[in-house]
């Protein structure tokens, strides 16, 4: 069982940065591959990111490549998101999600993974 709290959003302007964070319970939270997820108003959540457990292999979305980057401290168990030159698009509420260790594509699905967070809102303005 791991329990998921995020952090760290906000308002901020186009062109502006925020760094999420994704606080995981229990002990085992270097086992699962993590994923960072987003659901704007009136759209489906789609994938933004995720890393692996232990080797930290990561995949981004198309539309957040090079601006974004995951990172995880396993020894703090906390899942991190740096988002930089944000633009309004990036409007959504964020989540990051925990899944079992399997191979980068499965990252992508959000059914595979099991935990969830409650989700932080993320707002840039124009």
């Amino acid at each position: 069982q791991v329990q998921l709290v995020e952090s760290g959003g906000g308002l901020v302007q186009v062109g502006g940065s925020l760094r999420l964070s994704c606080a995981a319970s229990g002990r085992t939270f270097s086992t699962y591959a993590m994923g960072w997820f987003r659901q704007a108003p009136g759209k489906e959540r789609e994938f933004v990111g995720g890393i692996s457990g232990i080797g930290g292999s990561t995949r981004y979305a198309d539309s957040v490549k090079g601006r974004f980057a995951i990172s995880r401290d396993n020894a703090k168990n906390t899942l991190y998101l740096q988002m930089n030159s944000l633009k309004p698009e990036d409007t959504a509420v964020y989540y990051c999600a925990a899944k079992a260790p399997g191979t980068i594509a499965t990252m992508i699905p959000a059914r595979n993974y099991d935990y969830w967070g409650q989700g932080t809102q993320v707002t840039v303005s124009s």
